[in-house]
């Protein structure tokens, strides 16, 4: 385990597509317990149970929902490596590296269709 407390290449984020974000979290509450990080209107973060300062997932806005839609994330050491052997690999990049709140991330898609992303705090 990184000092950071992430893995690399384990699964360290999951993104859930939703279609509503207030009747999601009310849902997610309700069935779980779960508590939400709100970032306006755009996106929503799960909050970790054993720590609520953390994040182990979101819920993302999507015009179509479709089943099997989660978004898997990976944590990374080194992005500019992984990007790298994602295209060796014969991934199909559909977003380039791009910034965010907390670091960097690019998506891909393996061999059977699946969207993946990896995500690193550099």
């Amino acid at each position: 385990m990184s000092s950071s407390g992430h893995h690399h290449h384990a699964i360290d984020y999951i993104e859930i597509p939703v279609s509503d974000l207030e009747r999601a979290k009310r849902f997610y509450r309700e069935a779980f317990g779960w508590t939400f990080n709100d970032y306006g209107d755009q996106y929503v973060g799960i909050r970790r149970p054993d720590d609520p300062e953390r994040e182990a997932g979101g819920l993302r806005p999507v015009d179509t929902v479709e089943p099997g839609g989660v978004l898997i994330i990976l944590y990374s050491e080194d992005l500019d490596a992984s990007l790298a052997q994602v295209r060796a690999a014969g991934g199909e990049l559909t977003a380039e590296p791009f910034d965010f709140p907390g670091g960097r991330r690019f998506q891909f898609r393996d061999p059977d269709g699946h969207e993946l992303a990896v995500w690193s705090g550099e």
